[in-house]
């Protein structure tokens, strides 16, 4: 079963620098000034006049030579040896840098601002940074990691401050506006010159780099052009410029497309808040009549159990998304029961590796028509349908195709599809599949390469996708993956080597949604993890354990259901761990409890 989305074609993709199409467009001339950031903390604003010209002069001082006062960073996406770290929280300034960087062709790796040690280093030797611009609060968190991993101090710059003896991104602003050095055009890209990288866990593994292209950059904001203009006769007009509350990481794809990168179609402003803070965003929201408010399930949840939710004006909200993850349909209708009648909270689906979204809600009302030219209406559950330019397989376990209405693993194609994984040719060929020369995997047309999506949905005929569960062991926690091999390396690591063997899995029961699956551990303990627990008493094998990840992970990576030792770990006869079965004991011991207490 192959299928094509419903939508019409987005446009061809030129071989442009994607800069030129974010603030080259003819119509941007007819826009009225408007403020596009607000800062939340400061109330300082930008508007969109006053950060295009920001990023013409910051990238006029990456792109002029050193000798006339400039940074000289090498231009050329993937062939030009040149990869720029972004180490920080949400700003208007870290929107700056990155179309700077694009106009440039210099690709930039986006990295987590809460990385732990562990986690900066995988990030830095993986994407081999050859320069680092950092927030004052996290420089010397990254410094220790850019000495080991041999990044000249002179090549790490400041961005949002100063530090005394390193070269801000605002001073650089200052210099090329104080030498009134002449403006550069964007220089020139095609559809596969790399524009950056951003983590993904992917099918399994550690964290890997993918790679986004101009040329992918284009189409994923030709598509939203699409679905828009499909949508626009159906929706009421806009009565005035939107306003959207910015506080997703735009280290992560979701916060990166929907501030930096959509925010450029049409006039809207948005409330920059450096980091979620649930009692700031619900002042923010009847302050600065919020209109638009893109959230992940987790937050959703956290918002429905605030206590005085219900006394928060939401009136001027008209339009609620949700994305990273799965939003269950009875949360999503609890968060609509607290917003105007004519709102929508509207659900969809993508991932990195599609640079940002492959399914869709379709708004109800719309004229797109499937085959027996009937509407075609998401119904209540669905996931929505496929984007603009999209092809879609749903793959049975022994690689067959799956039937209408039959669970099976997601297969997809498209130009946004990335060309792979930056320096692992292994799990980029893994997880992007060549079709070149096999008829049955060419059937579905389109270019490009099919993305095992290692997600398993089901579809109906009316082309409605429908998720079921997650076929790949990346777990997706408050809506971002967490590797459960970068889990157990870490555990294995233990200075005191505690343990000889460990698996990660999710289980239910500790999430902040009914389907939300957290990390447990199942380890095996080593002579000296066992002589510890006999030495200092039971359980201390397991504390240090936990002590320890603590300090190399990530909150949300934590082993919040627990670390269970075990005697073996159970394994097929080729040696791949079978964690199913870890996790299958685990949760009928649960249910075992649960049953136990009810009948007292």
């Amino acid at each position: 079963m192959y299928l094509n989305s419903i939508f019409p074609e987005p446009q061809p993709v030129q071989d442009i620098n994607a800069h030129d199409f974010f603030f080259g467009r003819p119509e941007q001339l007819q826009w009225p000034e408007y403020d596009l950031h607000i800062d939340i903390e400061t109330d300082r604003k930008r508007t969109f006049k006053e950060i295009a010209e920001r990023i013409k002069d910051a990238y006029t001082a990456f792109a002029s030579p050193l000798k006339e006062g400039g940074m000289e960073f090498v231009s050329g996406g993937e062939n030009s040896g040149e990869m720029v770290g972004i180490m920080s929280e949400n700003s208007s300034d870290y929107m700056v840098l990155i179309h700077a960087l694009i106009a440039n062709t210099t690709p930039f790796a986006l990295i987590s601002a809460y990385s732990t040690r562990f986690e900066l280093l995988h990030a830095f030797k993986l994407s081999r940074l050859t320069r680092l611009f950092v927030q004052p609060k996290h420089f010397h968190h990254a410094l220790s990691v850019a000495k080991e991993t041999g990044l000249p101090l002179s090549d790490i710059y400041i961005i949002g401050g100063h530090i005394s003896g390193y070269q801000s991104l605002s001073g650089m602003i200052a210099r090329v506006q104080k030498a009134k050095i002449a403006r550069i055009s964007a220089k020139p890209a095609t559809k596969n010159t790399l524009a950056y990288l951003v983590f993904s866990s992917g099918t399994s593994g550690l964290p890997k780099a993918v790679m986004i292209t101009h040329g992918n950059l284009l189409f994923s904001l030709l598509q939203l052009v699409v679905r828009c203009q499909s949508s626009a006769p159906f929706l009421p007009p806009l009565q005035s410029i939107p306003v959207c509350l910015a506080f997703l990481p735009m280290h992560h794809s979701y916060g990166l497309h929907v501030y930096c990168f959509q925010s450029l179609l049409t006039p809207a402003t948005f409330i920059m808040m450096p980091n979620w803070n649930i009692n700031a965003a619900l002042k923010a929201i009847p302050k600065y009549r919020v209109t638009s408010f893109p959230l992940i399930p987790s937050v959703v949840h956290q918002l429905m159990n605030y206590p005085r939710i219900s006394s928060i004006d939401l009136s001027s909200l008209r339009s609620v998304g949700s994305g990273a993850a799965y939003l269950p349909p009875s949360l999503a209708a609890k968060f609509k029961a607290l917003m105007p009648k004519e709102s929508s909270v509207n659900e969809g689906y993508g991932m990195s590796e599609c640079t940002i979204s492959a399914l869709t809600q379709v708004i109800l009302g719309t004229s797109l028509s499937g085959p027996d030219g009937q509407p075609s209406l998401a119904p209540p559950g669905s996931t929505g349908i496929l984007n603009s330019g999209m092809r879609a397989r749903v793959v049975r376990e022994d690689g067959s195709e799956a039937d209408f209405n039959e669970v099976g693993e997601l297969w997809l194609k498209g130009e946004n599809v990335s060309p792979g994984y930056w320096g692992n040719e292994k799990a980029t060929r893994e997880t992007f599949i060549d079709g070149t020369g096999d008829t049955n995997l060419d059937e579905a047309g389109g270019a490009g390469k099919w993305l095992r999506t290692g997600d398993r949905f089901s579809v109906d005929k009316d082309g409605c996708f429908f998720f079921a569960d997650r076929a790949k062991d990346t777990l997706k926690v408050s809506g971002i993956q967490v590797s459960p091999v970068e889990i157990e390396n870490v555990l294995l690591a233990h200075p005191e080597k505690l343990i000889i063997d460990a698996t990660v899995a999710g289980v239910s029961g500790y999430g902040r949604t009914e389907d939300e699956r957290v990390p447990r551990a199942w380890v095996v303990l080593s002579p000296a993890g066992k002589r510890k627990d006999k030495q200092e008493g039971s359980g201390s094998a397991v504390k240090a354990l936990e002590e320890w990840q603590k300090e190399n992970l990530s909150k949300y990576k934590w082993t919040r259901g627990g670390i269970e030792i075990v005697k073996q770990i159970p394994k097929s006869p080729t040696g791949k761990t079978l964690r199913r079965i870890l996790v299958d004991r685990y949760e009928l011991r649960q249910k075992s409890k649960r049953g136990s207490r009810s009948k007292l």
